[in-house]
């Protein structure tokens, strides 16, 4: 889910029981108060538009190596997959939130899996007891699904006598996460499955860098969903990402969703009719008439400056005296504590259509995340709920939704990729499509999100350098929700139509 913000914390085949018992007992008498637990396996069934589903559920771990086979870390998981199913023809999607340092409860608990977690939309939900149901939305029919917690996180942990910088990097993640997935295809005899995988917020570089370093040991990947994208942290304000700041693209691309947030609020006068046709609109101004204002800079006209004011003051609800104060740039988290600020009110940056009041009025950056006062306790209690009742994986250990605490007491997440920063993983999506030239990707954007801003994303993605026959290959959805799409729960329905079409399209192709 999240990313370290202002406003967040900042060889032997190990995962068959049969591979597994010599490690579990070592491991056990290393450090026997946190002993691996078993596998746990058990059978349900889903009904998917007028079908029946029967499938399995797996939850368990995967042990990761280093370059000698000493055990390094575990990795939690859970699999949802389609009994009877021909495993040749059968797809598998491996997902991941993001963070870096998240557990997968997002995802697993949220989005495209059996079950889904109620929660206030865009309300804040209520004390427990929560509710969880079946998800109508799932994607079991079209794949398998399998969601990965990374080391030290979910009930995966590091282990003893191992290193956590060997863990804890941008490009080591990646070869965790590779070994993982390698692991998972040997242990459940998937080498020939169809191959799909979905990244989150962090997710998303994550799994550019990471279909890149499969297909180039050998794992082909059929297709990668990109929910909320940062790919090039280049473009992105160092307050939030530690990217380069060393531009203004940063206001540029923030613009469109502050304007969505002012239409949400009814803020804007004589709006289209559409959001979908107000972001166009604020889109052309932004990468055209405002661009072109900040780069001149000092050199500005004052006829023309006074005309971006007033541009601005109509697109985003706030004082036009705000914005010549903040010399037309205002970052989004500026941006969320002016908009509402006389009603005492705050809004989300993952997602806009959250509120809560505010303690300070005068504080220049929100102190608190309304999504996070929405969904984190009913997803923590429905998802322990599930693994430990319904799932039945029977362990003592403690469902760490983030590593983020260890994290930063091994010295923080190494953020370089190939010894360079800021993060950039566009050239690794764009190298991993040339690759192979079959690949497909969908790019999954929320309109209320100014932590992973779309305008950014499509910037990113239309700047790879591809052969125009490899561009067409990159489908893109648009949703009224934010970060986390699936919160929006006419979001899900749009996004899980779309990703069904995706995914029969994309196998058709590669055919």
């Amino acid at each position: 889910m999240r990313f370290f913000s202002r406003l967040a914390i900042f060889g032997a085949l190990a995962a068959t029981l049969a591979c597994s018992t010599t490690f579990r007992a070592q491991a056990a008498k290393a450090a026997p108060q946190e002993p691996i637990p078993h596998d746990a396996v058990t059978q349900h069934r889903i009904t998917l538009g007028s079908k029946n589903y029967n499938y399995t559920a797996r939850a368990g771990t995967i042990v990761i190596r280093d370059a000698n086979e000493k055990p390094e870390a575990t990795m939690f998981y859970t699999a949802d997959t389609l009994d009877g199913a021909n495993p040749n023809t059968r797809p598998v999607t491996f997902f991941y939130n993001g963070g870096p340092g998240s557990s997968t409860i997002w995802l697993r608990m949220g989005s495209f899996g059996p079950v889904r977690v109620v929660t206030g939309n865009p309300s804040i939900t209520p004390p427990a007891p929560y509710s969880l149901v079946s998800n109508r939305y799932s994607l079991l029919d079209k794949s398998d699904l399998v969601f990965i917690d990374m080391p030290a996180s979910g009930f995966g942990r590091i282990l003893p006598g191992a290193d956590p910088k060997k863990i804890f990097g941008s490009d080591n993640d990646i070869k965790a996460f590779a070994q993982f997935i390698e692991r998972y295809l040997m242990a459940f005899h998937r080498w020939n499955s169809p191959k799909f995988l979905f990244g989150e917020s962090y997710g998303t570089p994550r799994s550019a860098m990471l279909v890149n370093y499969l297909q180039q040991h050998n794992i082909g990947i059929n297709g990668v969903v990109l929910q909320s994208s940062i790919l090039d942290y280049t473009l992105a304000s160092s307050d939030v990402y530690g990217g380069a700041d060393t531009d203004d693209w940063q206001y540029v691309f923030y613009l469109p969703t502050e304007a969505a947030t002012a239409y949400y609020y009814h803020a804007v006068p004589n709006a289209p009719s559409t959001l979908a046709a107000y972001v166009r609109e604020v889109h052309h101004f932004a990468m055209t008439d405002y661009r072109n204002a900040l780069d001149q800079g000092f050199n500005l006209p004052p006829a023309q400056y006074d005309a971006i004011v007033a541009k601005l003051h109509r697109y985003l609800g706030v004082s036009e005296q705000f914005i010549r104060n903040s010399n037309l740039r205002i970052p989004a988290e500026r941006y969320i504590a002016e908009f509402q600020r006389e009603k005492g009110k705050t809004e989300g940056i993952y997602d806009s259509r959250f509120q809560l009041y505010t303690l300070d009025r005068a504080e220049e950056y929100p102190t608190l995340e309304p999504s996070d006062a929405a969904i984190d306790s009913p997803y923590f209690a429905l998802g322990n709920q599930y693994l430990r009742d319904d799932l039945h994986f029977n362990t003592s250990l403690l469902y760490r939704v983030g590593a983020y605490s260890t994290i930063q007491a091994d010295g923080g997440w190494d953020f370089k990729h190939n010894g360079s920063l800021p993060l950039e993983t566009a050239g690794d999506l764009a190298q991993a499509m040339t690759f192979n030239p079959s690949l497909r990707v969908f790019s999954a954007n929320g309109y209320f999100d100014s932590v992973t801003p779309w305008a950014a994303t499509i910037y990113t993605l239309h700047h790879l350098g591809l052969a125009p026959a490899l561009q067409a290959h990159i489908t893109y959805g648009f949703y009224p929700s934010g970060h986390m799409i699936y919160l929006n729960t006419q979001a899900l329905a749009s996004f899980h139509d779309d990703l069904e079409r995706w995914y029969a399209a994309t196998l058709a192709a590669q055919r």
